[in-house]
């Protein structure tokens, strides 16, 4: 089965559960791997429990600061935290427009208030940021601060692409979505083909997850070990066990894949071969 004739809310749900169930993703939660706080099911509960705001992101009702605000509240019902918040930022967008043309042009037709209800979604989640952003969401002056500068939910994802890999994707055209699922439809068919582009996103780009968590350094080395996976050198069982035991796990990719894996579907890749 494809995700052609689907609705597009329940191919994002679908997309959701095919990229955490997928293994080994090295460092991530998946059907073998749980952390301490955050375990697969709470990772299948938010693919369920998002329903509503993916389908009235699809009916149009509402707007896209909306629309993320109301994913972030549905799945902030289990003690497993934030485990979508940047999949959402990229499958919003992408349900409103249909497909990656129509993503763009709803991200650049996104206003003020979008920005201030994204605010009030990213500061219910314990998503990390860098020390030196000064447009904290835990600034009770940030929100002044964006009416004062009339920056629109585009502006913020500008302002924030120098450090933010997903909130890049709103800002060059969605080009590792893209990229993505054509790795997805080029490696073949089923969970085999996600976990192979997953290893050629992290060896090709630093996830900016493991950078804000860990430094630009062990980005770059978690890079090098992706690389020599894809060329047979190393053993991804192995290297999925180093991730996990230095708590390193590559959550920017992970949503990348996501969105990647919600495009493939739309063009006809196979999951379930």
């Amino acid at each position: 089965m494809t995700g052609n004739g689907r609705k597009l809310a329940e191919r994002a749900q679908l997309a959701m559960m095919l990229e955490v169930t997928a293994f080994p993703k090295p460092g991530n939660v998946d059907r073998c791997h749980d952390y301490e706080t955050t375990r697969l099911e709470h990772f299948l509960a938010s693919s369920i429990l998002v329903r509503e705001a993916f389908e009235h992101t699809e009916e149009g009702t509402g707007t896209v600061g909306e629309n993320i605000l109301e994913a972030v509240r549905l799945t902030g019902a289990h003690a497993g935290g934030n485990t979508h918040f940047g999949a959402f930022i990229l499958l919003v967008p992408l349900i409103r427009g249909g497909d990656i043309p129509g993503a763009e042009r709803v991200v650049r037709e996104t206003t003020v208030n979008d920005a201030i209800l994204f605010y009030q979604a990213f500061s219910e989640t314990n998503v990390r940021i860098l020390p030196e952003d000064d447009l904290d969401v835990h600034d009770p002056g940030a929100i002044a601060e964006l009416r004062k500068r009339e920056m629109t939910l585009y502006d913020v994802m500008l302002y924030s692409a120098r450090n933010d890999m997903v909130a890049r994707e709103w800002i060059n055209g969605f080009q590792l979505t893209r990229k993505g699922a054509d790795l997805l439809k080029r490696h073949g068919c089923g969970t085999d083909s996600i976990v192979s582009t997953f290893i050629d996103l992290l060896s090709s780009e630093p996830d900016t997850f493991v950078i804000k968590k860990h430094g630009r350094e062990v980005a770059g080395e978690v890079m090098r070990k992706a690389r020599e996976v894809r060329e047979g050198q190393r053993d991804i069982s192995l290297f999925d066990q180093e991730c996990i035991d230095a708590g390193i796990n590559p959550g920017s990719i992970a949503d990348i894949i996501i969105a990647s894996i919600y495009t493939a579907l739309g063009e006809g890749w196979a999951w379930d071969c």
